[in-house]
């Protein structure tokens, strides 16, 4: 049973993967009116191995991870985790498509049993579910098919004393850009409202956005800065051509809202792990990992003075594992991850510690980079990773149990 479920979320990743190559969506945090809720029942289980594995001389090793156990090793979470820093108390949002009406089975499922399965199989405890209808205005708030099991596993994951919530848009945003970029401004402004962190997996290329979009997604941005609230979003899928080609051809860019100065925006890498500890043993940049440079910002203060950046904001700032995580993959996996981060970390802080991309820059400069971070230095997207930020990985990937302590000092709820 459990062989079969974990081969599930594992066709599922594929699927999500293509679903992203269109446009990235992901998740925020969100309040509104339409709110259904619900916990999911979970029961006690025996955590998976690992899907796939090599022989090295320090022994088996994982690329795909498909047990948190593994995940949470790796990258210093579970010792935050088995000290009670469990992300209770916070709320993280995601943003996803409803299921079109005329959906059938098996594609669209229901999310509450998705959870449930994945609680079970992997003795994770109960999570409660929040659905904001209003604009999707659904039927079936429970009914989904894309990135929502995903997103909701990976930050269940890190973070499964968390809230979660999504926030669902018409089904119409894969038509075209005009509906995509629509669909993101109305589910963006619906999701910082009322929330802790928002973690974005959907992304489109700066190009697709008129100057009034751009100007309206940075309003909203600035208000959910005010209000403490933490915006992380992926880079995309499609290294530095992130444009869809369906959509009007390739174009070398970066990608909203990632590229918005006020957005934490995560890469993505190859993670090898050991599979019987999931102890860390290294990364490669993912070729996807969406990363450049952006027509739209200029440099902000925070990236002042970093080696590799020159007048315009550079992206990503972060990364992580992008190839298979869990559920999961792109960037559209490593988003959710840090979604579960910064909750962890507000958790830690005892208040919400809002933009935190000034505090990732300082401790990227500190002397305590190379034990707070991964520094992923080999793989491309079209950039080349390499020592300290780069436009591929960012600063790298976290070893949480350094990194959350030292954002929860170094961070100032009133950044903006």
């Amino acid at each position: 049973m459990q062989d079969s479920i974990r081969s599930r979320w594992l066709t599922r990743s594929s699927r999500a993967r293509l679903l992203a190559a269109a446009v990235l969506t992901g998740g925020l945090l969100v309040a509104g009116s339409s709110v259904s809720s619900a916990s999911s029942a979970a029961s006690a289980g025996t955590a998976a191995t690992a899907g796939s594995s090599t022989a090295t001389g320090e022994g088996m090793i994982v690329n795909v991870l498909d047990d948190p156990h593994q995940f949470r090793v790796a990258y210093g979470i579970q010792p935050l985790l088995d000290s009670g820093i469990d992300g209770r108390g916070e709320t993280v949002t995601i943003l996803a498509p409803a299921p079109p009406a005329n959906a059938s089975a098996p594609a669209a499922t229901d999310i509450r049993q998705d959870l449930k399965e994945f609680d079970s199989v992997f003795g994770l405890p109960a999570a409660r579910i929040e659905v904001v209808t209003s604009l999707a205005g659904s039927a079936s708030p429970w009914r989904t098919d894309g990135e929502e099991p995903g997103d909701f596993e990976i930050l269940h994951a890190v973070a499964p004393a968390a809230t979660l919530r999504v926030v669902l848009f018409p089904s119409s945003w894969s038509q075209s850009a005009a509906n995509a970029t629509a669909d993101m401004l109305a589910g963006l402004r619906l999701a910082v409202s009322h929330t802790d962190v928002v973690s974005i997996s959907w992304s489109l290329g700066e190009h697709y956005f008129t100057k009034a979009q751009v100007a309206e997604m940075h309003s909203i941005l600035l208000g959910a800065a005010a209000h403490h609230v933490t915006v992380i979003g992926s880079s995309g899928d499609g290294g530095s051509f992130p444009t869809p080609q369906g959509w009007g051809g390739q174009v070398k860019e970066v990608s909203l809202p990632a590229s918005d100065p006020l957005v934490l925006a995560v890469g993505g890498t190859n993670l090898t792990a050991n599979i019987s500890t999931g102890a860390y043993i290294g990364e490669t940049a993912w070729i996807g990992s969406g990363g450049g440079f952006s027509h739209l910002y200029a440099r902000p203060a925070y990236q002042d003075g970093v080696p590799g950046i020159s007048k315009t904001r550079g992206v990503p700032d972060v990364a992580g594992d992008a190839d298979a995580t869990i559920s999961l993959s792109g960037t559209s996996a490593s988003a959710p991850l840090w979604g579960g981060i910064v909750a962890l970390a507000d958790q830690y802080a005892h208040h919400d510690l809002g933009s935190v991309n000034s505090a990732i820059y300082r401790i990227g400069r500190s002397s305590s980079y190379q034990t707070a971070f991964h520094d992923v230095t080999t793989g491309n997207n079209g950039y080349n990773a390499t020592p300290g930020w780069d436009p591929v990985t960012g600063w790298g990937t976290p070893n949480a149990q350094v990194l959350i302590p030292l954002l929860a000092s170094f961070a100032s709820p009133s950044e903006t």
